[in-house]
């Protein structure tokens, strides 16, 4: 009989590729993972892994075995979120994840909701970048991931997650209070190509985006300074050292001397939620994509207002 722990075990080395990955994985001791491979091995009575320099690989045996733990683990899931629907209780734990500034523009009011009206479900949050987030997903390291993409470059949505739309999320540019374009009402990206920009990570989502974006206006963006969070790029204009961009989610407190002035082809996010399709069915993944998207109506309506609209009138 096939211990379902172990298989676990296994799934999570040939997804991580590692000992030490797979124990991250699934928030266990390295020795742990040793383990119970060695105790698999005994059961199947053939080595599922080889020595690989430093680290293991798996065997052919390994390999094999790892294909239709993969299965079996996806079919164990699934009866899972089909006992816990027939429950219809939401209870148990809930792993989620968001990049920064959904983290810090969601996480408060959607979290606190699931607490107060699930006292039963425990809530383990982290922040990550969209792409390490589908990756958690797709893994099973966590339950739900908070993502994004651009009006004008979407990312590439794996097969077997589902997702859900949280918010459209405006941004401008976010310029130095004695730049020469800070009285504009409008500006274009392509204004900017003199000036040195403030962006992400290289290799991020957003940076990708923002050299895909200036580049098919016909300008070479001029890299000044990185930085992942928005108020660190924020405070970096402040400092008068170039200009970003600036979504609204997130970047409130606005600090001194920064002014930001919208685009005029309407940049914005779009900012969802992704699942993995056989746990569709769960009470808690159900209730946690409700909290998400009540934050995100609070904060579209908080735009409006902002704005200067009717909060009942729906977007512009």
């Amino acid at each position: 009989m096939l211990n379902l722990e172990r298989l676990r075990t296994l799934d999570a080395l040939a997804r991580h590729g590692s000992v030490s990955g797979a124990a991250e994985g699934l928030h266990v001791t390295t020795s742990a993972v040793s383990q119970q491979m060695s105790k698999l091995e005994r059961e199947v009575g053939q080595r599922l892994l080889a020595k690989n320099g430093r680290g293991v690989r798996l065997t052919d045996a390994g390999r094999l075995l790892a294909e239709h733990a993969a299965r079996i683990l996806s079919q164990v899931e699934l009866a899972q979120s089909d006992l816990e629907a027939q429950r219809g209780q939401v209870a148990g734990e809930l792993r989620l994840s968001a990049f920064p500034t959904a983290a810090r523009g969601l996480f408060p009011a959607a979290l606190a909701r699931l607490r107060a009206d699930h006292p039963g479900l425990r809530v383990r949050s982290s922040e990550l970048e969209p792409e390490a987030g589908v990756a958690g997903v797709l893994r099973g390291d966590l339950d739900l991931a908070v993502v994004l993409d651009w009006y004008n470059k979407p990312m590439p949505l794996p097969d077997g997650l589902v997702k859900a739309s949280i918010l459209d999320d405006p941004a401008d540019v976010a310029l130095p209070a004695g730049h020469r374009l800070a009285g504009q009402s409008e500006v274009d990206l392509g204004d900017f190509a003199e000036d040195e920009w403030i962006t992400w990570g290289e290799g991020e989502f957003c940076h990708e985006w923002l050299m895909f974006t200036l580049r098919s206006q016909g300008v070479e963006p001029r890299i000044g300074h990185r930085a992942g969070e928005t108020h660190t790029q924020l405070g970096l204009v402040a400092a008068g050292l170039g200009v970003c961009v600036a979504p609204l989610l997130g970047r409130h407190p606005m600090p001194g001397g920064v002014v930001t002035v919208p685009v005029r082809q309407r940049v914005r996010r779009h900012v969802y939620v992704v699942w993995r399709a056989d746990a569709d069915r769960r009470p808690s993944i159900r209730a946690a994509v409700d909290a998400l998207r009540r934050a995100g109506e609070a904060v579209e309506q908080g735009t409006r207002t902002a704005a200067g609209q009717d909060p009942a009138s729906g977007p512009a």
